[in-house]
């Protein structure tokens, strides 16, 4: 009987220690609320129907935010340097499938967040709700 409740025991604490890809604890980038709708019949959004072609959309989040659609779903990332604090060049900008930070030219793979290079933390993740076929939600 004891060797079932500690096995119970033991269960619950690795259950409890769960991985939050959505925690996002950077200290550089701060945490605003924002829900934000792209219809991707819009000509500003519509490259968002085919894989790898990320949009910039500067409404929401620290620094905007960029959206890609990866073939199996959508990455949205804050546009701020995940490595540097809030500055004028702080706002990272689109290349290829890659995000660049000005700051510091480290850059960002949009299918993951991870930097190409050595780097502290990824880029800073929000989630992706698709409503319809031509329209998702981003949000934190």
């Amino acid at each position: 009987m004891k060797k079932y409740f500690l096995i119970i025991i033991i269960s619950l604490f690795f259950l409890g220690c769960s991985n939050n890809e959505n925690s996002n604890k950077n200290p550089y980038i701060p945490n605003y609320s924002f829900s934000v709708d792209l219809n991707l019949n819009f000509p500003l959004y519509s490259n968002l129907k085919y894989v790898s072609n990320p949009i910039y959309y500067a409404d929401a989040g620290a620094r905007g935010i960029i959206v890609i659609y990866t073939g199996s779903g959508y990455n949205a990332f804050d546009a701020a340097c995940p490595n540097q604090e809030l500055s004028s060049c702080s706002t990272m900008t689109i290349n290829g499938i890659n995000a660049v930070c000005s700051c510091d030219k480290k850059e960002y793979n949009l299918f993951t967040g991870q930097a190409t290079t050595a780097a502290t933390y990824p880029m800073k993740q929000y989630r992706v709700q698709v409503i319809s076929e031509t329209l998702i939600r981003i949000y934190n």
